[in-house]
């Protein structure tokens, strides 16, 4: 196998029936002790729409929404409950006061603990994009001690209002909880798929006008420590269902050195995380684009792995990006997290709208992580067949074909891999397919994780920014 079970956006797949969609904690912004509203053209806003770079198929309009709240001025905006903006190079939002404590029962552990919480609610984001999808993605530093929790609450276009959406319980480590999504969350019209808001019924018309995100962080009692949140954000999409997508003209030619790390390399290793790296395909990409802008693990953090394996930091990313619920290693925003967590790390899950927006991407020096599924017979030289996987773009040929560190590779030495453009751009894109048995399934339709380091060249600032991500 190259990936775990299918999920999130391939909505064939059915609700676990472990979880439960309840808070961790009472509303942390309930008696919100700040309120301000973000003014218009703040640091951190989104674009309405992303500017084509390069030559080819220019990318749909009004089809994907990014907001990020990172500046200063971001976290001062919204409603605090006990917690206070903190400035600086890398500006966040920490516990100020506690604004009380609560019992947190670890589903995955059954130990139940006390934890002192505060909270912060962003203003209401409308997006550009009325979605029938979002994905949250966090920046965070949790040391032991502390965690965090991101929800979601949204208005649909009929003008009534959602619940509450548990998108995360989070820490960096494994020590204090277990790092988890929460199933069976829904109220008849959408449901949260393990990290992915999605309407029911696309086809109905409803769609989410606004949100709001809703973040918890949590402490032990007493301790004085705090999580710090550095990026908080979704992206909001409204993807045409489609078995194919145009064409594009090839743009670039160039090559980004990334490191290359197989899979299945760790196959049978650990397999309290997804049965081992057949399943790695997320973390092994993750620690790729990690290695490619200058971080890795430390010896003392790696001390915890086999001596005999090889890539020890591989088996790190599965262990740090593994969710308790979902049983897997593929939790998009849980990678992005991950990434993060490396010094002067940003990381972010969004879509891109089309394969001119990638090599703008690569143009700029910015690798990225795609996800996509296919037959065997829809991708040339693959040799293998995938309900989900993830594999890291690195570049493109002289003719616009794709080139790939895939990590469904059988050494480090045959990571790299030419993948014709055609196939490659359909199966990425696609939010509609056929599977080995003819039934008609869902595609990811251009989901992608961007991981970049703080220090940005004006160039790679400027592709970031023509897709709404700085």
């Amino acid at each position: 196998m190259t990936s775990s079970t299918p999920r999130r956006t391939v909505l064939a797949a059915a609700l676990a029936a472990a979880g439960t969609a309840a808070a961790a904690a009472p509303a942390a912004a309930a008696g919100a002790d700040r309120a301000a509203d973000c003014p218009p053209g703040a640091p951190g806003a989104a674009p309405a729409s992303a500017e084509a770079a390069g030559r080819g198929h220019a990318p749909a309009p009004g089809l994907v929404d990014n907001r990020f709240w990172s500046s200063y001025t971001d976290w001062r905006c919204g409603s605090a409950a006990g917690t206070k903006a903190v400035a600086g190079s890398r500006p966040g939002l920490v516990i100020a006061t506690p604004a009380g404590v609560v019992d947190y029962t670890d589903p995955h552990t059954g130990r139940t603990s006390a934890w002192e919480y505060a909270g912060w609610t962003s203003p209401a984001h409308t997006s550009a994009v009325p979605a029938t999808e979002v994905i949250a993605s966090w920046n965070a530093h949790t040391p032991p001690g502390t965690w965090l929790q991101v929800e979601l609450s949204g208005t649909y276009t009929d003008a009534t209002a959602t619940p509450w959406y548990v998108m995360g319980r989070w820490a960096s480590g494994d020590g204090d909880i277990r790092r988890t999504s929460v199933d069976d969350q829904t109220d008849g019209r959408s449901t949260v798929w393990t990290d992915t808001f999605a309407i029911d019924d696309a086809t109905s018309g409803l769609r989410l006008a606004s949100y709001r995100l809703r973040l918890t962080l949590y402490r032990t009692p007493g301790s004085g420590l705090t999580p710090t949140v550095r990026r908080l954000g979704a992206m909001a999409s409204d993807i045409p269902d489609r078995f194919d997508v145009p064409a594009s003209a090839p743009g670039l030619a160039r090559e980004l050195a990334v490191p290359r790390y197989s899979q299945n390399t760790h196959v049978g290793q650990y397999p309290e995380y997804d049965n081992g790296g057949e399943a790695w395909c997320s973390p092994t990409s993750s620690q790729m684009i990690v290695e490619y802008w200058g971080r890795r693990p430390s010896a003392e953090e790696l001390s915890w792995v086999n001596p005999a394996f090889a890539d020890p930091q591989v088996c790190h990313a599965a262990r740090f990006t593994f969710d308790h619920q979902y049983e897997g290693c593929g939790n998009w925003p849980f990678n992005a997290a991950y990434a993060a967590t490396y010094p002067d790390m940003n990381a972010v899950v969004t879509r891109l709208r089309s394969l001119t927006e990638l090599e703008s991407l690569i143009r700029a020096g910015i690798p990225a992580i795609t996800s996509q599924s296919f037959l065997k017979e829809e991708l040339t030289g693959a040799g293998y067949g995938t309900s989900g996987h993830l594999m890291t773009v690195i570049g493109f040929t002289a003719a616009g074909d794709v080139i790939a560190n895939d990590p469904a590779s059988p050494s480090n030495e045959a990571v790299r891999r030419v993948y014709r453009r055609r196939e490659w751009e359909n199966i990425w894109l696609r939010t509609k397919r056929y599977n080995a048995s003819g039934k008609v399934v869902s595609g990811t339709g251009g989901v992608c994780y961007l991981y970049f380091p703080e220090r940005l060249s004006a160039a790679q600032r400027k592709a970031l920014a023509a897709l709404g991500v700085v």
